[in-house]
């Protein structure tokens, strides 16, 4: 008779596996979102009791919680990299998970949520505290990742250029790491009010410390906590009486206010720190009625101009015939 594999040992063992194979902050996220809601539901089963009924059970488990699509899909995915370890060193039947599929897509309204300039104007007068304030400032006008711009030091800002080289993990605990992709270490321009504002930052900080270029631009001798961040980004949207956005929706609204003012979306995408263009117009492929009224200007303009034109070759045609 074969020995029964428990699903915590062999996951115990995967940990020690994965922690090697992967970046430092794909790890921390993948095990902080199996921790959550992977194991939990598994733990007290062998693997070889596990079916494709199983993996259907903790699908609507999964559903009932009312995750995002991109959740449920990271944390399909996390599962079934762990079943792709189990079929390599304990012969393992994937097709228990494949069989089943990834969650199957659901609509969701207000994905890619963001605010306009005037909302973000409005929004940013409530923001009381100086670095808040320029937090703010600094994703809406850079697209910057929250953990990117948490993570910044003022080592990092040059010239009115800032170096994106690390990130802030959100997940487990609080440690800089490398940036999410490759591409993600970039250097990009900030406008000069930007400049201006983060460069008189220091000011606050050498009445608080001795100040050196080490100190981290939003918080000084540790980062800001995304917590906190949130709480003054809720106090300021309900003072403001405008719907709050998430941090990561300061990036879209970056974004779509590049795409907007016609910046080809090529640099659009350096910017943001993707590794392909295509990553950007998928997730920007949304379009909002400003975009709506300039497509209807354009086929417009390219109807009339063809309507004047055939209706310039009938009249020379109808003149030709008369004098015949």
């Amino acid at each position: 008779m074969s020995s029964k594999h428990r699903f915590l040992d062999v996951y115990s063992d995967y940990l020690a596996y994965a922690r090697k194979k992967q970046k430092n902050q794909s790890f921390t996220v993948m095990k902080y979102k199996f921790d959550l809601h992977i194991l939990p539901f598994f733990e007290s089963m062998n693997l070889e009791e596990i079916t494709s009924k199983t993996i259907i059970e903790w699908e609507d488990f999964i559903l009932s919680k009312q995750f995002s699509n991109n959740q449920n899909r990271s944390l399909y995915y996390f599962l079934s990299g762990f079943f792709e370890y189990c079929r390599v060193f304990y012969h393992f039947d994937k097709t228990i998970i494949s069989n089943v599929g990834c969650f199957k897509k659901k609509y969701e309204e207000d994905k890619h949520d963001f605010y306009n300039i005037k909302e973000f104007k409005q929004f940013i007068k409530y923001v009381d505290d100086e670095i808040y304030k320029q937090f703010f400032n600094l994703m809406f006008f850079t697209g910057l990742r929250p953990g990117e711009a948490m993570a910044l030091k003022f080592k990092d800002l040059s010239d009115g250029y800032i170096n994106i080289s690390k990130t802030l993990n959100s997940h487990g605990k609080r440690e800089i790491s490398t940036p999410k992709t490759f591409s993600s270490n970039r250097v990009i321009r900030i406008d000069k009010v930007l400049e201006r504002d983060l460069l008189a930052l220091k000011k606050l900080y050498k009445g608080q410390c001795a100040f050196k270029e080490d100190l981290f631009i939003f918080g000084g001798m540790k980062p800001l906590s995304p917590t906190t961040i949130n709480r003054r980004k809720e106090k300021a949207c309900k003072m403001a009486k405008i719907r709050p956005i998430t941090l990561h929706q300061f990036r879209h609204s970056h974004a779509t206010l590049l795409l907007q003012r016609g910046i080809m979306i090529n640099e659009v995408s350096k910017r943001l720190g993707h590794s392909k263009a295509s990553t950007t117009l998928d997730i920007y492929s949304h379009t909002d009625l400003t975009q709506e009224k300039r497509v209807l200007n354009t086929l417009n303009s390219i109807r009339f101009n063809c309507f004047t034109v055939m209706k310039y070759k009938f009249k020379s045609i109808l003149k030709r015939f008369k004098t015949l």
